[in-house]
């Protein structure tokens, strides 16, 4: 299974991992929440895109990430037993950690009409062991079966993108980024934003 930003984040030590998560988290400001046995860490683009970062206690990781324009947006389709297939093969403990959990922005819940259950939907679900990343074996499998892009569809590649896996990360890279993208009207609109981004990465050190 070969895409680069999956291999880049496979590269990358988990309290990097961490940081970054924290940093982006504070830049979209989305308040972190702490469950039972974890921390919960997110971004979002404000338009319906997200990644959702969960750091167990014991070095595990639960990473959704959801595009609402991609053919694995199950919001509309309301299949229960679909969604709840993309978690197959995910230890029991960290799905826990998003089933019968309050939805919030990030993480809309999908309700079982049948036995009242809620899991929370994702259109990528990934995890960690605490040596390597794996990909949910129902999304795999999903992905496999319909011919579907995984890691474009599944939201991996543009929801991970601004966290610059295998890539420098910093204030200035960030501003960079958002340069790019027109943000600023001038160059004192710049300088004022980058102040603000040092502050938020020192607190993340």
């Amino acid at each position: 299974m070969s895409n680069a930003m999956w291999e880049a984040l496979a590269a990358t030590p988990l309290p990097e991992v961490r940081r970054r998560a924290a940093v982006m988290d504070d830049l979209a400001e989305v308040e972190p929440v702490t469950v039972t046995g974890a921390r919960r860490l997110a971004w979002n683009d404000g338009g319906g895109q997200s990644a959702v970062w969960y750091f167990a206690e014991d070095g595990r990781v639960l990473l959704l990430t959801f595009d609402h324009e991609s053919s694995l947006n199950l919001y509309a389709e309301e299949d229960f037993a679909l969604q709840e297939s993309f978690y197959e093969g995910v230890p029991a403990s960290l799905v826990a950690l998003v089933r019968d959990r309050p939805e919030n922005y990030e993480s809309l819940n999908l309700t079982d009409s049948a036995t009242g259950r809620r899991i929370h939907y994702a259109g990528g679900v990934f995890w960690y062991d605490g040596t390597r990343w794996h990909v949910s074996d129902g999304l795999a499998e999903y992905c496999r079966r319909e011919d579907v892009d995984l890691f474009g569809e599944s939201g991996f590649d543009y929801c991970l993108g601004d966290y610059r896996f295998g890539q420098d990360f910093t204030p200035e890279t960030v501003v960079a980024g958002r340069e790019e993208d027109g943000s600023y009207e001038d160059e004192k609109e710049r300088e004022a934003d980058l102040l603000g981004v040092r502050e938020v990465f020192a607190r993340h050190g």
